[in-house]
């Protein structure tokens, strides 16, 4: 887990490539005051080291003095960013925008005023061109500050035309505003809730959809209004398992990048995402081709220069790859074979760690779990529940819960009895406070409580090889109708408890029933 608490400087500077830490030291040295010598030296201090040690680093930088600690990591802060600005300028739009911007002003302060309009009307193309609605306002009230103070004859009418524009992209902003913030906050109920759990979680979510703003938009033809109208009803569609609304607008999200090719370069992260959705369409839907086709999509593209030469976009792209490799081996069934990527997938998450949030690491986590249950080693799989279990967060109570479920079928498989005894009170008194039990959940509370004998002298979970057969049978029967349930599937999503029971009743690992299953869906 992050240390959330480690100093900001201290994570920049570790952040930093190879070439930028050498154009910082050019940066600073172009002016060598003795204040910058310290930062330099600060700098290399805080480079070598591999976690932030204060303590440490006073020791060992006798020339920096405690009370000066605080100014020169505040000053080194300031200057790294300033370093950073000008390599990154010429990769980001909106940097070029505001160095554009900040010139227009410098022309104004100098009284040229014409040569500032002039300025700002290149702005403006480029502004319009990548769809930066929120610099071209701040081109437009520049504009007309130049105009009402001063007589540049521009243009005739120019009054008219500058309120006509900002009351137009005023407009286009309030709706952008409020589409986003309705795409934020279904994208913030499932990070806290996941799937809808009950009648009242679907209510709640269909309140959300019913804003007027997503009626509004529908005619919309700005790119912006159109992406978070797309991640809407995605959201939406997942969170209810309504899996073809899911892909419909995953697609169209995609696509809508597809059509504008530039912004791929600007809304790079978004575009991933798209993407990892997409890839998460497919696999729900059972889709193997499309799976397959897109994730070679997403990792040809993880390929390109604009996602290797900006470390978010490559922490994203690992983690949607990962991710989506990782289901691809649920949906084959080759669990064991997935195993092998672990290693290489725990080293990226130590190297990372420092940009990662919670909730991915939760997710890898429940994933890897997966995997080691799935290829029959259920103690490994307790291993990664358990640091799922014991992260006092309060972040997706559906894992939460599902990690814990999990966790306990993971204990019955190794037969320890009295470990299950235990563990099925306290997990279903978590899931009936986190409002987690449904039919699914009871009924396989139910199971493992009547699996349970106290007197057998084998430590046995059930009396004979026939009586769990019966059992698990019946079990299976009771389940089965409640996959095409959507309230009732949602355990299934997280769980492969059908397949799990039918590797009971006919003697074989999990994997090896799904990819019975998936080999019968090929022919």
């Amino acid at each position: 887990m992050p240390n959330l608490s480690t100093e900001a400087i201290f994570i920049l500077v570790k952040s930093l490539e190879r070439g930028e830490k050498r154009n910082f030291k050019l940066y600073v040295k172009r002016n060598s005051a003795s204040a910058d010598l310290k930062t330099i030296q600060l700098f290399d201090a805080l480079d070598k080291m591999k976690v932030y040690d204060e303590e440490e680093l006073l020791r060992k930088n006798e020339s920096i003095s405690k009370q000066q600690l605080s100014n020169l990591k505040a000053h080194l802060y300031d200057q790294v960013l300033s370093s950073l600005r000008v390599v990154k300028q010429s990769e980001n739009i909106d940097l070029q925008i505001h160095e554009q911007l900040d010139h227009a002003k410098i022309l104004y302060n100098k009284g040229l005023y014409i040569q500032s309009l002039r300025v700002l009307e290149k702005i403006k193309t480029l502004t319009k061109q990548n769809n930066q609605v929120t610099y071209l306002l701040q081109v437009l009230f520049l504009e007309k500050k130049i105009e009402a103070l001063h007589i540049t004859r521009s243009m005739q009418d120019r009054a008219k035309q500058l309120s006509e524009e900002i009351d137009e992209v005023n407009a286009r902003l309030d709706d952008i505003a409020k589409i986003s913030n309705l795409s934020l906050q279904l994208y913030g109920w499932y990070i806290q809730h996941g799937h809808a759990r009950n009648e009242e979680d679907r209510l709640a979510l269909d309140s959300l959809m019913h804003d007027p703003i997503m009626e509004k938009v529908k005619s919309s033809v700005g790119f912006y209004e159109k992406m978070y109208q797309y991640q809407c009803y995605c959201w939406y569609g997942f969170i209810t398992q309504d899996f073809l609304m899911h892909y419909r607008y995953a697609q169209k999200w995609v696509d809508l990048f597809d059509a504008n090719e530039n912004m791929k370069l600007i809304e790079t992260a978004q575009y991933i995402k798209g993407l990892h959705n997409l890839i998460t369409s497919h696999f729900d839907l059972r889709s193997f081709d499309k799976l397959n086709e897109t994730i070679a999509i997403l990792e040809n593209y993880s390929n390109t220069p604009i996602v290797l030469n900006n470390k978010n976009n490559l922490i994203q792209s690992f983690i949607y790859l990962y991710i989506a490799k990782i289901n691809k081996h649920f949906f084959e069934g080759s669990f064991s074979e997935g195993l092998a990527m672990i290693p290489a997938m725990e080293a990226k998450l130590k190297e990372i760690e420092l940009y990662l949030d919670s909730h991915r690491i939760l997710v890898f986590y429940y994933k890897i779990a997966c995997l080691y249950f799935g290829a029959g080693k259920p103690a490994k799989a307790i291993d990664y529940l358990n640091r799922i279990i014991n992260w006092k967060l309060n972040l997706r109570d559906d894992l939460q819960c599902y990690a814990r479920l999990l966790h306990l079928i993971a204990h019955y498989e190794m037969g320890n009895t009295e470990v299950v005894n235990y563990l099925s009170k306290s997990v279903y008194r978590f899931m009936y406070k986190m409002k987690s039990l449904s039919t699914v959940e009871e009924v396989m509370f139910n199971f493992l409580r009547k699996s349970i004998q106290n007197g057998g002298e084998e430590n046995s979970l059930l009396n004979s090889k026939a009586a769990i057969k019966k059992s698990f049978t019946v079990l299976l029967e009771t389940l089965q109708p409640l996959t095409t349930n959507k309230l009732e599937s949602r355990a299934f999503m997280y769980l492969d408890i059908i397949s799990w029971l039918e590797s009971k009743i006919q003697g074989k690992q999990v994997q090896a029933i799904i990819k019975e299953k998936f080999l019968a869906s090929k022919i």
